[in-house]
């Protein structure tokens, strides 16, 4: 009798249980880029080439886009919006800054669920309280927190299903990038650079959260393999002398692509620490580079460092993003990347091989140019002074500024147009050495800088570059940095962001400015497209802030008076 009561309640139970619905496939993810009802990756596919088969908006029909509804993040955490959205089921999940992330109805803008992190207060981001977004998988969602925690939220109803430890906050280690899920395994790194910190990259289970393996990014540091050692990074001493290499920085601060053809992940390191590059003479292996790492074990399958010895804070964290490269009559499996030293990358994806290099801003100070493998030809003189016993070494003026030819934000790659869209800025800086000695949990720089714009009439410059031959085929030039992502569709659109509270749309074969629309706050997130119901959506995230503001100097100053906030914005073309 005992025995069937049990088991009828359970029945009755199990039949008012509301039914949830599936979530997404690992073989969902990887037919992302292809899909149009949805948008289940960190790049609109693991390429993240950004770029959306749907063709419903056209430059001649885009100018009768208008706001759907608007979704505020409320509360008094206006700052610093740099999410892209993740659409699936007729559902939005959108980060925010101090580590938020809310669940909203794609077709009416309510409200589903919320989860608000609980941050303690010694937190140390590097460069404002940001988050990129969130990775689905199954009832899953999952994303990264300021005070360096991976969490799983079931995406139904945003209660947490598990929450692990990445690093020690304490020490200057934070997590602000979107998480990266491949065959089931969710791919992760870490903030904290300017701190010392050691950059990795680890591999999660996405059921458990336990870890699968871990590579440190820093020559002399051991990889390891479900709890057992897994060869070490490099070969101790090769690049770094005595024990500079036990805090040498090159955090994976961005995030990955993925892909499937080559089975390797392409992951940017950040710059070596301290800055004061006489610290630390060599190559400084793996920072200021982009490693393809197997996905299964964590092994480097092979490097490309853009800044040996890096000097100027050139973190070569950019997106490596997976192409076809049609050059001299072949069919080059390549891949791209705008570094924030100022030259745009076309490599290899399969081995690495160094295929071109040609600056995407107008002036580059501390290299004349790449060799034929692929090595900078430094420019000595603009290398900033060693300070030796002195207070300060000799100060230089580098183009770009430490914040880069371009930052964080991603490009975007039209397989119509065979061109890559850059979002770059042009600024320089007055850089010098400082001495310095590292201490546990605080910046170690050794460096001093002030940002200065090269020109009076605009900072930001999106630009259309052709990868085959690196010529730019348009540019538009903004006032105000560009900070924020873009997106382009076979519908021959690209649209990004502007700190003036613009989301703009332009002609992806001409440049010309074809749509924009005033958010009420600087734009600096990711715009994303699907499609719904029949109709072509577009989606962005609307809240000034980011690393400009708390860095830029000079450019800062002339840009204060851009408004904070906390919006999500959806789009489309009413119905006739």
């Amino acid at each position: 009798m005992k025995r069937f009561l049990l088991t009828t309640c359970a029945l009755l139970c199990l039949a008012a249980s509301p039914v949830l619905a599936a979530g997404p496939t690992n073989d969902d993810l990887v037919k992302d880029a292809q899909t149009t009802g949805d948008v289940l990756t960190y790049g609109m596919g693991y390429e993240g080439q950004r770029y959306s088969p749907l063709k419903a908006l056209t430059p001649q029909n885009v100018s009768k886009l208008v706001p759907v509804w608007s979704f505020s993040f409320g509360g008094e955490k206006q700052r610093g919006q740099e999410s892209q959205p993740i659409i699936h089921d007729g559902t939005i999940y959108v980060t925010g800054s101090y580590s938020r992330v809310w669940a909203v109805d794609a077709r009416t803008g309510e409200e589903k669920w919320e989860y608000n992190a609980r941050l303690p207060d010694g937190i140390m981001p590097c460069c404002d309280v940001i988050n990129r977004g969130v990775a689905i998988l199954g009832d899953t969602v999952y994303f990264g927190t300021l005070d360096a925690k991976l969490v799983a939220l079931n995406k139904d109803t945003g209660k947490v299903k598990w929450s692990k430890k990445l690093e020690n906050y304490e020490e200057g280690y934070s997590y602000t990038a979107a998480p990266m899920i491949v065959n089931g395994k969710i791919i992760t790194g870490t903030s904290g650079g300017e701190f010392g910190v050691v950059g990795k990259v680890e591999a999660r289970d996405a059921e458990t959260g336990e870890l699968i393996w871990s590579r440190p990014v820093i020559e002399g540091h051991m990889g390891t393999l479900n709890g057992k050692e897994n060869g070490m990074t490099g070969k101790l001493n090769a690049t770094w002398e005595g024990d500079a290499w036990k805090t040498g920085g090159g955090a994976t601060w961005l995030g990955g692509t993925y892909d499937p053809e080559t089975n390797l992940i392409y992951m940017g390191t950040g710059n070596p620490s301290p800055w004061n590059s006489h610290l630390r003479p060599g190559d400084n292996l793996y920072t200021s580079s982009t490693l393809a790492i197997d996905p299964d074990t964590g092994v480097i399958k092979w490097h490309f460092q853009s800044t040996p010895h890096d000097g100027w804070d050139y973190d070569g964290v950019n997106e490596f993003i997976p192409f076809d490269l049609k050059k001299d009559g072949k069919t080059i499996k390549a891949g791209a990347k705008a570094d924030r030293n100022g030259f745009f990358f076309v490599l290899n994806r399969e081995n690495g091989q160094f295929i071109s290099a040609t600056p995407f801003v107008s002036k580059v100070t501390w290299a004349k140019g790449y060799d034929e493998k692929g090595r900078p030809i430094y420019v000595d003189e603009n290398r900033p002074g060693n300070p030796m016993a002195a207070e300060k070494g000799s100060s230089v003026f580098a183009a770009p500024g430490f914040l880069g030819g371009k930052n964080w934000n991603p490009m975007a790659y039209s397989k119509d147009t065979g061109l890559f869209y850059v979002p770059s800025n042009e600024w320089g800086m007055d850089i010098w050495n400082e001495p310095i000695t590292y201490k546990k949990g605080a910046a170690y720089l050794g460096a001093g800088f002030t940002i200065k714009p090269l020109y009076e009439d605009h900072i930001g410059v999106l630009r259309a570059i052709d990868p085959a031959t690196g010529k730019i085929a348009w540019e538009y030039k903004n006032k105000a940095p560009l900070w924020g992502g873009v997106l382009t569709t076979a519908g021959n659109l690209v649209f990004t962001g502007t700190p003036e509270g613009y989301l703009k749309a332009f002609d992806a074969k001409t440049g010309q400015e074809v749509w924009k629309f005033q958010t009420g706050s600087g734009v600096v997130g990711t715009p994303v497209t699907w499609e719904m119901d029949g109709e072509q959506y577009v989606a962005v995230v609307s809240g000034w802030g980011g690393a400009v503001p708390l860095w830029g100097g000079e450019v800062a100053k002339s840009i204060n008076t851009i408004n904070q906030g906390g919006s999500l914005w959806v789009f489309k073309v009413p119905k006739a």
